[in-house]
C-alpha cells in the first residue's frame, strides 16, 4: 500500500453496511474502529472491481479511512447534526499512525492526505471538488487550507508516541 486517504462519510455517527463497502476503516463518534468489507490489500489492484471505491481516480494502492460524521455539512457555521467529535478525530489519527507503521507509509502530503487534497492535486478525477476534509469541528481554528497539514502533524505525533514499541 502506498498511501492513506482520509475522509468523512457525510453520514451519521455510526457506519452503515453501505458505507463499509467504500472504506477500509471507519471510526464512529466514540472512537470505535470498524473494518470495511474490503481489506487494504484488495486495493493493490483495482482491475477486478473488488475493492473499496473511496477515492475516484485514486483507489489503487490507497487505504481509505473515514470518520462517520458530517451529514448536513454546509460550512463552518452550519456543519449539520453530526460534527466530527474530538475522541473520534484522535482515534482516527492514531489508526492512521498505526497504518503508516504497518505498511511503511511515509507521512507526507503525497502519501497521507485528505480526499479534498487528492481532488485538488488530481483535478481531472471525480474526486475534484470534494470537501472532506476541509473543516475539523474539534479544531475549528484550523483553516481549510491547513487541515491536511494539521492531520499529518497529528498522525506523526501518534506514530512517534508508539515508536518505542
Amino acid at each position: 500500500m502506498k498511501r492513506i486517504i482520509i475522509h468523512w462519510t457525510a453520514g451519521s455517527y455510526f457506519p452503515t453496511l453501505y458505507e463499509k463497502q467504500f472504506y477500509h476503516y471507519l471510526v464512529d463518534k466514540n472512537g470505535k474502529i470498524y473494518k470495511g468489507i474490503f481489506k487494504p490489500e484488495d486495493n493493490e489492484n483495482c482491475k477486478d472491481g473488488l475493492y473499496a471505491h473511496h477515492t475516484g481516480g485514486g483507489n489503487t494502492g490507497s487505504i481509505g479511512v473515514a470518520m462517520c460524521a458530517m451529514a448536513g455539512f454546509k460550512n463552518k457555521q452550519n456543519c449539520g447534526n453530526y460534527p466530527i467529535k474530538a475522541t473520534q478525530f484522535e482515534a482516527c489519527m492514531k489508526l492512521c499512525a498505526d497504518l503508516c507503521k504497518k505498511y511503511s507509509i511515509e507521512i507526507n502530503p503525497n502519501n497521507v492526505m485528505t480526499h479534498y487534497e487528492f481532488g485538488k492535486t488530481h483535478p481531472k478525477t471525480s474526486s475534484a471538488g470534494k470537501i472532506d476534509i476541509t473543516y475539523i469541528p474539534p479544531y475549528s481554528w484550523v483553516p481549510p487550507s491547513d487541515a491536511g497539514s494539521f492531520i499529518r502533524s497529528k498522525i506523526r505525533w501518534y506514530k512517534n508516541q508508539n515508536s518505542g514499541d
